[in-house]
C-alpha cells in the first residue's frame, strides 16, 4: 500500500511538473511581440500567415525535441548548450553557441526588462499619482523578479503558472471584444508571395529551445515527460497565436480608418486597430496587462535559461556563492543594457529571428543530433535513414529562412520594404 501511494504521488508530481514545464515553454514563446504579429503578417493575409505559422511551429517543435533527445544521451542531468555543443561538435560548436546564446539572451532580457520597466513606471503614476523614471521601473522590476530566478525551480514554475493564467485572462478579454466583428471577406484576403515577410518574427515567436536543456533536471531526466512538455507548450503558443490572427484579420480591414496599414504607419500595435473598430475602452487596458504579463513570463524563461547556460559554461554551481556570481552575470548586464542601450538591443533583437534564432534554435540542434547519433548515442537509439532524410529537409528549411533574412536585411532591404508596402496597398 505504501509503495502504491508513493507511485501515485510520484506520478502526480511528474504530471504537475510536466504541465509547469509546458507553461514555462509557452510563456517563453509568447512575448509582448505577439501583439505586433498581425502587423508583420498583414501583407500576406490570414490563410497564408497561419499556414506559414504552422510550418514554423512544426520546425521549431522538431528542434525542441532534438534537444530532448540529445539531453537524454548526456551522462549528467544538469547540463546545457555549452556541454552539448562541445561534446558533440567540438570547439567550433562550443564557441558558436557561446556567442549566439549570449547575444540572444542579453538582448532579450534587456528588451523584456525595459518593457516591464515602462509598464511599471506608467502603473506607478496611475496608482500613486507621482512619477518615476523608466530606469527606476526597470530596477524595481528586476528586484521583484530576482527572488524567483534564484529560488527553487518549482517556485519559479508556480509564479510563472500564475502569471501565465493572468495573461490568458487578459488575452481572452481582448479576443472576446473582437470575435463579434469577424467578417469572412477579410479572412479570405490573401497574398502568398508576401507571407514570407513574417518569417523572422514567426521564428522568434516559437523560440523556447534555450530553456529546454534546463528542464531535464526539473523533470528528473524523464524523456517522455519532457517531450510532452515541449509539444504541449509549443501547441499552446500556436493556438494562442492562431486565434489572435483570426480575430485581428477577421475584424480589422487592411486599409482605411483603423486598418492594419494605419497602425503600421502610426507605429501602433494591433490592439489599436481593434479599439478603433470595436470602440471598446477595455481593450487598451487589457492589452497593457497582457503585454506586461507576457514580458514577465518571457523574462522568467530566458532568465532561467541564461542562469543554466552560464552555470554549465563557466562551471559555476547554482548554490551558495555560485548563485550570487551567476546573478551578477545575468542581471547586471541586463539592467545596464535595458537602461542605457535599450534601442540598440531592440534593433538587435529584431534581427535575431532570422539570424540568431535560426542558427541557435534551428541549425545547431539538428547538427548536434546528426553528429551525436553517430558518436555518443547508444546504439539502440541511433538514427535511421528516414531520420537523416527528415533532418536534411528540416535543416534546409532553416537554411532557407536564414537566406531569406539575409536578403531582407542585407542584400535588398529597400525591396523588402517596397514589397511590404505594395502588399498592404494591394
Amino acid at each position: 500500500m505504501l509503495n502504491l501511494k508513493l507511485r501515485i504521488f510520484m506520478s502526480t508530481s511528474l504530471v504537475l511538473r510536466t504541465i509547469t514545464s509546458s507553461l514555462l515553454i509557452a510563456g517563453t514563446c509568447i512575448g509582448g511581440g505577439m501583439l505586433a504579429l498581425p502587423l508583420a503578417s498583414a501583407p500576406g493575409g490570414f490563410i497564408p500567415s497561419v499556414s506559414l505559422m504552422a510550418v514554423v511551429w512544426f520546425a521549431m517543435t522538431a528542434t525542441g525535441l532534438c534537444l530532448v533527445e540529445i539531453g537524454s544521451w548526456m551522462k549528467k542531468e544538469d547540463i546545457h548548450f555549452v556541454t552539448m555543443a562541445s561534446t558533440i561538435l567540438g570547439k567550433w560548436g562550443k564557441w558558436l553557441v557561446w556567442v549566439v546564446f549570449a547575444f540572444i539572451s542579453y538582448a532579450s532580457l534587456a528588451a523584456y526588462a525595459g518593457g516591464c520597466g515602462g509598464y511599471i513606471a506608467k502603473g506607478w503614476s496611475t496608482l500613486f499619482g507621482g512619477e518615476i523614471s523608466k530606469a527606476h521601473g526597470v530596477l524595481l522590476f528586476v528586484l521583484l523578479a530576482t527572488p524567483f530566478l534564484i529560488g527553487p525551480r518549482h517556485i519559479l514554475g508556480k509564479a510563472n503558472d500564475t502569471i501565465f493564467a493572468l495573461m490568458i485572462i487578459a488575452y481572452f478579454v481582448i479576443i472576446s471584444k473582437g470575435l463579434p466583428s469577424i467578417r469572412m471577406d477579410y479572412l479570405l484576403r490573401e497574398s502568398w508571395k508576401d507571407a514570407p515577410l513574417a518569417i523572422p518574427l514567426l521564428i522568434t515567436a516559437f523560440s523556447c529551445q534555450m530553456i529546454i536543456p534546463g528542464l531535464h533536471a526539473f523533470l528528473h531526466n524523464h524523456k517522455t515527460a519532457l517531450r510532452s512538455a515541449v509539444i504541449l507548450g509549443m501547441t499552446i503558443a500556436f493556438v494562442v497565436y492562431a486565434l489572435w490572427q483570426l480575430v485581428v484579420f477577421g475584424s480589422v480591414p487592411l486599409t482605411g480608418e483603423g486598418g492594419l496599414s494605419q497602425a503600421i504607419a502610426l507605429d501602433e500595435q494591433a490592439t489599436y486597430c481593434l479599439e478603433q473598430i470595436t470602440h471598446s475602452a477595455v481593450i487598451p487596458v487589457a492589452a497593457s496587462f497582457f503585454g506586461l504579463f507576457a514580458l514577465v513570463t518571457s523574462f522568467f524563461g530566458i532568465g532561467m535559461g541564461l542562469y543554466d547556460f552560464l552555470s554549465d559554461g563557466l562551471h559555476i554551481p547554482k548554490k551558495g556563492r555560485g548563485l550570487l556570481y551567476l546573478s551578477v552575470l545575468v542581471l547586471f548586464p541586463s539592467v545596464f543594457f535595458a537602461i542605457y542601450c535599450e534601442r540598440i538591443f531592440l534593433t538587435a533583437l529584431d534581427m535575431s529571428g532570422g539570424f540568431g534564432d535560426t542558427i541557435l534554435n534551428g541549425m545547431i540542434p539538428i547538427a548536434m543530433l546528426w553528429v551525436g547519433s553517430k558518436t555518443i548515442a547508444p546504439k539502440k537509439l541511433r538514427l535511421t535513414l528516414f531520420h537523416y532524410a527528415f533532418l536534411t529537409v528540416l535543416f534546409l528549411l532553416y537554411l532557407a529562412a536564414f537566406a531569406h533574412e539575409t536578403h531582407l536585411r542585407i542584400i535588398s532591404p529597400e525591396s523588402a520594404f517596397d514589397n511590404r508596402a505594395s502588399g498592404i496597398e494591394g
